[in-house]
């Protein structure tokens, strides 16, 4: 079996809170809270959850643009919790990540070319000036756009076509990984379908891994090979798309599933509607993290942490009544609080 590309263990990532220059921090804001997967060569990942479990958080901690407190984060089999400086930039040409947003995410006073082009020039992959404006205009065919664009501002463009920017700029240093937060969130739904097949044919081209970080279920099945179901800071779900999005085993990820809309207007499928809110990551409930909210919790579920185990091949689930609360739907019936919804 080939080795993975990106192997996560154990990450944490805990930001202080009332802290200051005299003052050590008491508390801590528990974003991401022990969390393990591996992403093969030529994987998309997908990661989903509600407004603030985490996942743009260890997006970011992936690929190092935020610390991690623990853990290790092996690409191409090296730890990248342990590089620094110019060791740690040479590494950043492997991967690279898209935006979210794709009007913040661009100089407004930097043309096309120069936007796409200084990721070429801090790796010196450029000989001269002519073969870095060729690699850019190579890079705008590349991502459906025309080579004319090349010097013009990002005010001049659409939404999608400054996601199209964004995404020839994580190009073009040929990266193996490339993390995706939330890349189709702000554009329209037409826009969105256009945006998802050109990173389906990139990858299918240049062989590129991805972690895709999103909040609708149904464009990560479409692109996912695999998904990650994240709650408050920790995975509480992994298994092959299809079969997660058929056959979810912990009740979030059924509640997840059921807030997705359906074409089909006779369909049967029975909503599940939580109670409450995301507990606070500063003080995380005791035992299993979901359990305030979890309509078939049991007693042990307040006390004891349910261990991510398999319970199918390929299928991780960190509950202890995996494989079993199929009577969630029913116990879950009348209830009108206000339904999740996956987020960044």
């Amino acid at each position: 079996m080939n080795e993975p590309l990106l192997e996560v263990k154990n990450l944490k990532v805990h930001f202080p809170v009332n802290s200051g220059p005299f003052t050590r921090a008491k508390e801590f804001v528990r974003a991401v809270d022990g969390v393990g997967f591996t992403i093969a060569p030529g994987e998309t990942v997908g990661l989903v959850g509600e407004s603030g479990c985490g996942k743009t958080t260890l997006g970011r901690a992936v690929i190092r643009l935020v610390e991690a407190t623990e853990g290790q984060i092996i690409f191409e089999g090296e730890d990248l919790t342990r590089l620094k400086g110019s060791a740690l930039r040479t590494r950043r040409r492997r991967f690279q990540m898209i935006f979210q947003d794709p009007y913040g995410s661009l100089n407004p006073r930097a043309t096309v070319e120069n936007i796409i082009g200084e990721a070429l020039d801090i790796h010196h992959l450029a000989a001269n000036a002519a073969a870095r404006r060729q690699r850019v205009e190579n890079l705008l065919q590349d991502v459906g756009l025309d080579a004319s664009h090349a010097q013009r501002f990002p005010h001049e463009f659409s939404g999608g076509q400054r996601q199209r920017i964004g995404i020839a700029r994580a190009l073009a240093v040929e990266p193996k990984l490339i993390v995706c937060d939330e890349p189709v969130s702000a554009l329209d739904v037409s826009v969105q379908a256009q945006i998802v097949n050109l990173l389906r044919g990139l990858q299918r081209e240049h062989g590129i891994a991805y972690l895709f970080v999103a909040h609708d279920l149904a464009v990560v099945r479409h692109l996912s090979r695999r998904i990650l179901v994240m709650y408050l800071g920790r995975i509480v779900e992994a298994g092959g798309a299809k079969k997660t999005c058929q056959s979810p085993k912990h009740p979030y990820t059924q509640a997840l599933i059921s807030a997705v809309p359906v074409v089909d207007p006779d369909s049967k499928r029975q909503r599940i509607i939580l109670s409450g809110d995301v507990p606070s990551p500063i003080h995380p409930p005791s035992g299993c993290p979901f359990h305030p909210r979890c309509p078939v919790a049991e007693a042990r579920c307040r006390t004891e942490v349910p261990a991510l185990r398999e319970i199918e091949p390929g299928h991780w689930v960190a509950c202890h009544l995996a494989g079993g609360p199929a009577e969630i739907t029913e116990k879950s019936s009348g209830r009108t609080e206000t339904a999740p919804r996956a987020g960044a």
